[in-house]
């Protein structure tokens, strides 16, 4: 085996397709960061209008097949059929339902899991079908995938694979890593908002619950929140706005660039994640590198590790101390203030190249091939979490 290894990747978005989030970001970047060490990496996601086919991004092929259903038997037929071409690891993301490769491949296979979807499958597909969903994640999976390698972005979600019958020495964890620099910092170039500010970054759908924040906003006069991102519940978010009467405190700022995004969570207070699921969170480690400290619930999960809770945000453990923790930080200036400085000194500890040569080293193990030099890849720095963790 040569030194470079044939990757495929398998998820059915890309970062621009408008349900993409921080799963797709994390994808990609670790796409990215495998072809720049060496590697040939295809990613096959589905098509969305706007997007070409096929294109070359960053040293990373795009196959973009099928929509939101459709993309699974189409990469399921393409695994059939290129069986002899050869790929040495697919990369199977299970985001809520994998894509099944190891009944159409001989590669090795790797399940990727960012969090399990419990909670969402009834929320977006009804009860009935949610329990199929569920049933399809939680039980059929494991049994699929009992042979292969996973990996994860949290401690709190291997635990959740192990719930459902995962062997725990099967699982490995990365975490997300973060571009460094993110952008200028300076307090003149990026100054704070003069009033009490949250922001909310991620997709507009309901199990992101943003209406917490929402409330929380209603229930605090003179403070405002900016909603960053897009998806098909924006129109009863923003009714919902109107409903409280806070339809002028609340900006809809859409899907944008990422130098608005950053300059969004640097003129804010507090960043809130009122999700109820989260596998890590970018959001969290993006605000922190602004010194803008993160309100989560300790029940989603991954910002049980993304959140140092009492040093670079707070964790609640239901809606009233999610609304309490939320008002603590508007309005203790010395907290908040030191809890930034604790989240930006937290987030300097991950980087994207770290997080690509963890995988990368992971891959090396599973196939192979000889370890890399021990030397950090260019970016990364010596206290970055941003490795694989030993299972168990």
């Amino acid at each position: 085996m040569q030194d470079g290894l044939r990757i495929l990747l398998l998820n059915w978005r890309d970062s621009g397709h408008p349900e993409g989030g921080g799963a797709e970001s994390f994808c990609e970047r670790v796409a990215s960061g495998l072809a720049a060490l060496g590697h040939e990496v295809t990613v096959r996601c589905a098509r969305y209008p706007g997007a070409a086919p096929d294109e070359t991004v960053d040293g990373v092929a795009y196959v973009r097949r099928g929509g939101r259903f459709t993309i699974y038997p189409r990469a399921a037929l393409a695994l059939v059929r290129q069986r002899r071409r050869g790929y040495d690891v697919v990369l199977d993301v299970q985001n809520g339902m994998p894509f099944w490769a190891p009944l159409f491949t001989r590669a090795l296979v790797v399940n990727v899991t960012h969090h399990l979807h419990r909670e969402q499958w009834t929320a977006v597909f009804g009860r009935t079908l949610g329990r199929v969903g569920w049933w399809l994640e939680s039980r059929l999976a494991p049994r699929v995938y009992r042979r292969c390698r996973y990996l994860t972005v949290s401690a709190a979600t291997r635990s959740d694979l192990v719930a459902v019958g995962v062997d725990a020495d099967r699982v490995g964890v990365v975490y997300s890593g973060l571009d460094a620099p993110v952008l200028p910092v300076d307090a003149a170039a990026w100054p704070r908002s003069p009033q009490p500010s949250v922001v909310v970054l991620g997709r507009l759908v309901p199990h992101k619950r943003v209406e917490l924040a929402i409330d929380a906003v209603a229930a605090l006069p003179g403070a405002t929140l900016t909603v960053v991102g897009h998806g098909y519940w924006e129109p009863q978010l923003r009714a919902y706005a109107e409903r409280l009467g806070v339809g002028d405190a609340v900006t809809f700022a859409g899907y944008v660039d990422d130098v608005t995004k950053h300059r969004l969570l640097a003129a804010a207070w507090v960043h809130a994640l009122p999700s109820v699921k989260e596998g890590w969170s970018l959001a969290v480690v993006e605000s922190a590198a602004h010194g803008t400290p993160t309100v989560a619930f300790r029940s989603a999960g991954g910002p049980t590790e993304s959140v140092l809770d009492g040093e670079t945000g707070l964790l609640a453990d239901d809606l009233t101390g999610f609304a309490v923790a939320l008002r603590r930080l508007l309005t203790e200036p010395a907290l908040r203030e030191s809890m930034g400085r604790a989240a930006r000194a937290h987030a300097a500890r991950f980087s994207w190249p770290a997080t690509a040569a963890a995988v990368e080293a992971e891959l090396r193990t599973l196939t192979g091939l000889p370890p890399r030099p021990a030397a950090l890849p260019a970016g990364a720095r010596p206290a970055e979490r941003s490795s694989i963790e030993a299972a168990g």
